[in-house]
This record gives structure tokens, sequence and C-alpha cells, in this order.
């Protein structure tokens, strides 16, 4: 992981998969999840993958794939702080 993801030491919940596997993930696992598109921006990264993305929202962690090149795609929990707002906020 890079960057201020790194910072946040991540919780991996599935490591090296396909697009479609982080998406089928969340929403098997994620109860509350939202479609965003690629580049969405959320804390400090840019997510990069085939559409639809999805981003989950489990208690107070939000839940979605991060890519970093040549390492693969991986599923990651970390706090959500106001992140999960601004989520929440698409909605409407």
């Amino acid at each position: 992981m890079g960057g201020c993801l790194e910072a946040m030491k991540p919780d991996i919940l599935l490591s090296r998969c396909s697009f479609m596997e982080a998406r089928e993930y969340v929403k098997k696992h994620i109860r509350e999840h939202y479609e965003v598109e690629p580049g969405y921006k959320i804390f400090d990264v840019h997510l990069i993958g085939v559409p639809p993305l999805l981003v989950g929202i489990d208690g107070d962690d939000v839940i979605f794939p991060y890519t970093k090149p040549c390492h693969g795609t991986f599923v990651v929990k970390v706090p959500g702080g106001d992140e999960i707002a601004r989520l929440r906020a698409r909605r409407r």
C-alpha cells in the first residue's frame, strides 16, 4: 500500500484479487455499500478499476478496493471518519 493509506494501517480483507472479486466481496459481505466511479477519491487515494466499484460501510469502518500497480487489487478496511458521511450523502 502506498501514501496516506499505508499510514492508516489498513486491515486487508482480500488480497491480489480481480476487480470483479473485490466487487463481489463487498457486495456479499458488507450490507451497506455504495457504487462509485473509477477515479473516486477516498481519503487521499483515487480508486481505479472496472466499474462498478463498490465501497462499503461497516460500523465506523470503510471497506473498499485498492489497486497498487505491480501488486494487484486488495479489499481493505480502515476507520471511516468523514468519508462515511460523504459516501452516504451521495445517495441523496
